[in-house]
């Protein structure tokens, strides 16, 4: 695909936004019912609706994933203020990996960006299996290792950036792991993690915004974001995400996370499906 290839032949579907809108309230709720991020939710569920109202095949995944990660500008903030007031950001963590995140997620979404859109599909299929089988498997880990210097957290951040941009996810399916590794106490991983959320999310932003300037995109976007989306999900998203978070305090979510876990294997099911034979 090229600048002068791609083919605007999708216009702007309002009729969808009512579907972004309530997209956006159960990803808000799931992620604060399960502590999972929305993303593995919102990127298929963003494909099944563009697709069905025609949008250029090599547009969708690509537009759902820079959707997806630029939700995380809004939905971090308000996460990151309520970590902080209870002192649970380690910031001397947060800031070192922090150039590297930048780096990785600009350069991420380029890597994104210059992908068939099949293979972008088939690849966030295989990552949602994974995080599935994580969840469903998901056992105490146990903290051997120390966090490395700061050259070796620029490295980290980079991968965290990469992998984040391509998939449209705040990072913290690495980053979490990587810091109770070392030791770090699992609620204030949770809570670097989230602050390392807002320049994966900003850094990406630009990149995706930049991989598709000039290009010859459905109305709405600007570069691969799709703007109906991205402002009714997190509509709706930073109502039901604190609902999702009182409501975990008060329940047993362990069948829900079962359930969930089926859940995301049949959007990992459709995703595979799409990028091998849906183009």
């Amino acid at each position: 695909m090229t600048r002068a290839t791609m083919v605007s032949n999708g216009p702007m579907a309002l009729d969808l936004v009512g579907w972004f809108l309530v997209l956006g309230a159960a990803t808000g709720f799931a992620a604060g019912l399960l502590g999972i991020g929305g993303g593995m939710v919102m990127v298929p569920f963003i494909t099944i609706l563009l697709t069905s109202k025609g949008f250029p095949s090599e547009f969708i995944v690509k537009a759902a994933i820079a959707t997806s990660l630029t939700t995380i500008l809004f939905t971090s903030v308000s996460s990151v203020r309520a970590h902080a007031q209870r002192g649970a950001v380690r910031w001397d963590i947060a800031k070192t990996p922090a150039p590297g995140i930048v780096v990785g997620s600009i350069a991420g979404a380029q890597i994104a960006a210059a992908l068939r859109g099949s293979v972008l599909s088939a690849g966030f299929g295989a990552f949602v299996a994974l995080m599935a089988t994580r969840m469903l498997l998901e056992r105490p880990r146990s903290a051997h290792g120390t966090l490395p210097g700061h050259a070796g957290r620029f490295g980290m951040g980079a991968v965290i950036g990469v992998a984040s941009a391509i998939v449209g996810a705040g990072g913290g399916f690495i980053t979490v792991p990587f810091l109770t590794r070392a030791r770090v106490k699992i609620h204030e991983a949770v809570a670097t993690s989230a602050a390392c959320g807002f320049p994966i999310a900003l850094a990406g932003t630009v990149g995706y915004v930049y991989a598709g300037w000039g290009l010859d995109l459905p109305a709405g976007t600007i570069g691969y974001i799709y703007l109906p989306a991205l402002a009714s999900i997190v509509a709706t998203s930073v109502l039901t995400a604190p609902l999702g978070a009182r409501v975990a305090h008060a329940m047993d979510v362990g069948r829900l996370r079962t359930l969930f876990a089926m859940l995301l294997y049949a959007l990992a099911a459709y995703m595979l499906w799409k990028g091998l034979y849906g183009h």
